[in-house]
């Protein structure tokens, strides 16, 4: 009988290809589900399913007892507030910490979390690597930078722009930003259980080295969708009055937007390249997708889906 990993994070973009990458390399998996979500297509993988959310003490005791590793990869990317923020990111990873002493534990974090100053998103992921910090066991997060692939939403608007013809970008010259394919970093995360490097932050991408300007994205996205396009740069303030629109929506009671004033910080920062190869290197990693073939990739699922 396989190893047994405990899984967060199963229902979100990241999850499914998570639990189908843990399944190829033999693990058998148990997933913490929130009441109100449904189970993901598991691709005939069996799973254990324990009900509950990350505030939930019994339920994390419940997912965790008898496991020989955690994969945390469970995250608010938009929310109501910092606090909000804060209480799901950095709060339930030290819960889910507590409740997993001395087992191999892996966290899904992000580049953000390199500029905590930038967002109230970026602060909590920070704090969630530092909530790790004098645990008991071997731990690891896992910086990952913009993820894109089958099942993202969030990317989604920017497909739909390049297949109108249009190319947005922040105003903003020589910016630079790492990237990765969904299915990439699922292995990444899968492969990272076994790794050596102990009580470490590390970084991911495809393996690019400098990352990816603007023009580079739109011209695979342009191939991909099959349409020629005119690149455009959107200037900070059109974005800020988008996100205020977005803060006062919130307010009223619309749901969380993910383009709020933290976000746009987040988009006019120059360098989210990798830094740190010391992961790749360990792992042996070699992406199946880089940015011409992984957008394909995307753009043929979104048609599928007929999201696009």
């Amino acid at each position: 009988m396989g190893r047994l990993v405990a899984v967060t994070g199963a229902t979100g973009f990241v999850g499914p290809h998570l639990v189908a990458a843990l399944a190829r390399r033999g693990w058998r998996v148990r997933l913490l589900i929130r009441r109100w979500s449904p189970v993901p297509s598991l691709a005939g993988t069996e799973a254990e399913i324990v009900l509950g959310d990350l505030a939930d003490d019994a339920a994390l005791r419940r997912l965790t007892a008898g496991v020989d590793a955690v994969v945390h990869a469970a995250g608010l990317i938009k929310a109501r507030s910092s606090s909000d923020f804060l209480r799901v990111n950095r709060d339930g990873t030290a819960r889910l910490s507590a409740a997993a002493p001395g087992v191999p534990f892996v966290l899904l974090s992000s580049l953000a979390a390199r500029e905590p100053q930038l967002s109230p998103y970026a602060g909590s992921k920070r704090a969630a690597e530092q909530a790790l910090a004098g645990r008991a066991g071997r731990w690891l997060a896992v910086r990952a930078p913009a993820v894109y692939g089958p099942g993202d939403r969030e990317t989604l608007a920017y497909f739909r722009a390049i297949a109108r013809g249009w190319a947005p970008r922040p105003r903003l010259a020589e910016a630079r930003l790492a990237l990765i394919h969904v299915t990439d970093l699922a292995e990444v995360l899968a492969l990272a259980i076994d790794n050596s490097t102990a009580e470490s932050v590390c970084e991911i991408d495809d393996g690019r080295e400098g990352g990816y300007s603007y023009d580079d994205m739109a011209a695979a996205a342009s191939a991909a969708v099959g349409r020629r396009v005119r690149s455009f740069g959107v200037p900070r303030t059109a974005l800020r009055i988008v996100a205020a629109a977005n803060g006062l929506r919130q307010a009223l009671g619309g749901p969380p937007q993910i383009l709020t004033g933290g976000k746009v910080d987040e988009m006019f920062h120059s360098d989210w390249t990798v830094h740190d190869r010391r992961l790749a290197t360990v792992l042996a990693f070699r992406p199946r997708y880089d940015l011409p073939a992984g957008f394909r990739d995307t753009v043929m699922w979104y048609r599928r889906q007929k999201w696009l």
